[in-house]
């Protein structure tokens, strides 16, 4: 086990949850499942190396223990990753709200991004902003720990292991991911493949933010008056995301209240408190994803 795995033994308690549910999620962005760029923008630095790296093989850990804290520990980097090039993002929007006039350049940007997250309104206009700040923004950590952990059988279901997709989302056309075993007769859907567990994180965390079936999420969210709303809190918007509906709501937030989860929620939103651009940009091309562990980011870090 590493040091930085024992280290956050030290900190978060775990016990094992089995099972996971039954899903229906809509399909992933075609740029994020093939693995393409994320929208350009001045100043978003290059993705760093390590997130091409491919799941781990989690299917030989013997200790519960310590396989949940590698899966933990293997998937919080990306989330920071992930969450601090959205609120570049969300940054730079707000940059362009407050300008009295917009260059082509921007514009096309806005549009980009209203067509990205279906968001309507003239470009520039006040309703395009107001439902960009709407869906372009973060999800708490603890929320994406657990529904990872519960999607993919803690990184060893064969969607994880064959097509790194932690989250069961589907796709639609013909070839596109892989085919449920269980697959009902006439049915066409496929369960994603993406080009790396990073993508499987980025393309969740848009599907939270632009799908319908997902506004309550964003609306408990943008109403909260946290720094980061809770993982618990957000959970309620999930109800459409299984067919358990409820059930799958309360499964979700017992993983992270039993699993402790709440901690890397802490643990970003300390984070976010000093992050000024410059820290934003530093953990958006953070060359080690240890360097986004836990206990790594520290104030004035750039």
């Amino acid at each position: 086990m590493s040091s930085g795995i024992r280290a956050l033994l030290l900190f978060v308690p775990f016990i094992v949850v089995g099972g996971f549910a039954a899903l229906y999620t809509p399909s992933p962005a075609d740029d994020e499942r093939a693995g393409g760029n994320e929208i350009e923008l001045a100043g978003l630095p290059p993705l760093p190396g390590w997130t091409r790296d491919p799941l781990p093989d989690f299917t030989g850990y013997r200790d519960v223990t310590e396989k949940k804290v590698a899966f933990f520990s293997f998937l919080y980097p990306r989330i920071v990753l992930a969450n601090s090039r959205v609120l570049i993002e969300r940054r730079y929007l707000e940059h362009l709200a407050a300008q009295d006039t917009l260059n082509d350049r921007e514009r096309k940007w806005l549009d980009a991004q209203a067509r990205r997250l279906r968001v309507e309104g003239e470009t520039g206009s006040r309703q395009q902003f107001t439902g960009l700040r709407h869906k372009l923004d973060v999800i708490p950590p603890s929320l994406i720990l657990a529904q990872a952990a519960n999607e993919s059988a803690w990184g060893t279901s064969r969607f994880a292991r064959n097509g790194n997709n932690l989250f069961g989302q589907w796709c639609f056309s013909k070839g596109c991911g892989l085919v449920p075993l269980g697959r009902v007769e006439g049915a066409s859907h496929e369960v994603a493949k993406f080009a790396t567990p990073y993508r499987s994180v980025r393309s969740y965390i848009e599907n939270l933010n632009r799908h319908p079936t997902y506004r309550k999420l964003r609306d408990i969210r943008a109403t909260s008056n946290a720094t980061l709303p809770s993982g618990i809190a957000l959970a309620a918007g999930l109800v459409g995301y299984s067919e358990r509906g409820m059930d799958y709501v309360q499964e979700i937030r017992h993983m992270i209240h039993y699993n402790n989860l709440s901690w890397y929620d802490q643990q970003f939103a300390g984070t976010l408190d000093s992050a000024d651009t410059s820290a934003l940009l530093s953990l958006a091309s953070a060359q080690q994803e240890k360097d986004l562990l836990p206990g790594s980011v520290t104030e004035g870090e750039g």
